[in-house]
């Protein structure tokens, strides 16, 4: 099977990469808007991608880097109950009508069995259980079609100053977990803006946008990174287990065996001990070859122009419901340098990309795969191409997003500053 590269869709060539901030009214339908801030109880540090869901309902988010989320609860659940998780943690369920605004929610480590974890996992090779854990697309997950909403973000920065910021809501139209056929997905709307001062003579754009982080489900398109012919060159290793929402989580690290031709992952994965389930991987691809790793991700760029990644991670996280699991949440984070041939100095990118299912419901799978909406986009776009622009501010509505850091936030606000003004 021929590798295909996650992110391969890296355009270097002339100045471009955009931000925005978006949400649309889905309906008239009124909703309670509620924030908060994740914490360890111990450390007080806050819990990056935990996971925040409405019970009974498919209403969900995650929280950002600085652990803060914002929730959009509609008037139908506010007698409801919601839960807060993250891998290695106790769970907590509060109830929304006791919810205060802006508090602290701190969690405890979850305490894992060391017996009950050892005995198990002495039992199992690390590699049969990765091998069985991908053969289980029939099993344990979503065996319906669904039409996902999920809220994506694309941002650039240049050393430590956003440059660039775009955001989307989207319609994902993700097809039975047994099913080969692709997954489409429908841009609904999606703003940016772009601060060419910060950008010196190359623009970078983002092919692929929100089908990049779609492509980091592993279950789905494990073609993306443990094909037939990769898998052989990984070695699988226990490491020690952890647990999420009182399961026994596995989990397994890998790297590849010895330095192969083309760059391999390294990482850890995540699994349910009990149902065999993926629940979470977080790798990063080895660019120590600074040729080869280049080739996997620049698609164009000027003759003087020496382009490299100098990081390039992943994380995916899967979250169930009823028994089945399905894509919840992927983050992709690349560092590139960016060398003009002849110059003193080169330029550090950093570029960021991150895709929350908020929402979702059943379809029928042959409606899906026959969608032939105008708003469906190619996995060879450019979202910042795609994008209106910085406007329409009532857009954000009551769809919900992923709370951005200080730092991009103050650049939203900045650009509504200068929107104000003109």
């Amino acid at each position: 099977m021929k590798k295909k590269t996650l992110f391969s869709f890296l355009c270097v060539f002339a100045l471009i990469l955009s931000s925005s901030t978006i949400i649309h009214a889905q309906s008239n339908e009124l909703f309670k808007e509620i924030q908060g801030k994740i914490i360890d109880v111990s450390s007080k540090t806050p819990l990056i991608f935990a996971d925040i869901a409405v019970n009974d309902s498919n209403i969900s988010t995650v929280t950002n880097s600085e652990g803060e989320f914002i929730l959009k609860i509609p008037e139908t659940f506010l007698e409801g109950t919601i839960t807060i998780s993250h891998l290695g943690f106790e769970k907590k369920e509060i109830k929304i009508s006791n919810f205060k605004n802006h508090e602290k929610i701190a969690l405890s480590s979850a305490i894992t069995k060391l017996d009950e974890v050892s005995i198990t996992s002495n039992n199992i090779d690390a590699k049969a259980l990765v091998l069985e854990t991908l053969a289980k697309k029939s099993d344990i997950y979503t065996d319906k079609g669904t039409l996902m909403t999920a809220f994506y973000r694309e941002t650039i920065k240049k050393k430590r100053k956003n440059a660039s910021l775009s955001e989307a809501v989207v319609k994902i139209h993700k097809q039975p977990y047994y099913n080969y056929r692709n997954d489409n997905i429908e841009l609904i709307k999606a703003r940016k803006n772009t601060d060419y001062k910060k950008l010196d003579t190359v623009a970078l754009k983002l092919q692929g946008g929100p089908f990049s982080n779609l492509y980091t489900d592993m279950i789905k398109y494990p073609e993306y990174i443990f094909t037939e012919d990769d898998l052989p060159k990984y070695k699988f290793s226990f490491d020690s287990s952890t647990r999420i929402n009182d399961r026994v989580i596995y989990v397994i690290s890998f790297k590849q065996n010895q330095n192969y031709g083309t760059p391999l992952y390294y990482g850890k994965l995540y699994i349910d001990a009990e149902t065999k389930a993926l629940t979470s991987a977080v790798y990063s691809l080895d660019v120590s070859n600074k040729a080869l790793s280049s080739q996997m991700y620049v698609r164009k760029k000027p003759r003087k122009v020496d382009v490299y990644p100098t990081e390039a991670s992943y994380r995916v996280n899967y979250r169930t419901k009823d028994g089945k699991w399905h894509y919840a949440y992927s983050n992709i984070g690349l560092t590139f340098k960016v060398n003009w041939k002849g110059k003193l100095f080169n330029s550090t990118y950093t570029l960021n990309s991150e895709m929350a299912i908020t929402d979702w419901e059943v379809q029928d799978y042959k409606k899906l795969a026959k969608v032939r909406s105008p708003q469906l986009i190619r996995p060879t776009t450019i979202l910042s191409e795609k994008a209106s622009g910085f406007s329409d501010p009532r857009f954000w509505g009551a769809y919900n997003i992923i709370e951005p850091e200080k730092s991009i936030e103050s650049a939203i606000k900045k650009i509504q500053k200068q929107l104000k003004r003109t």
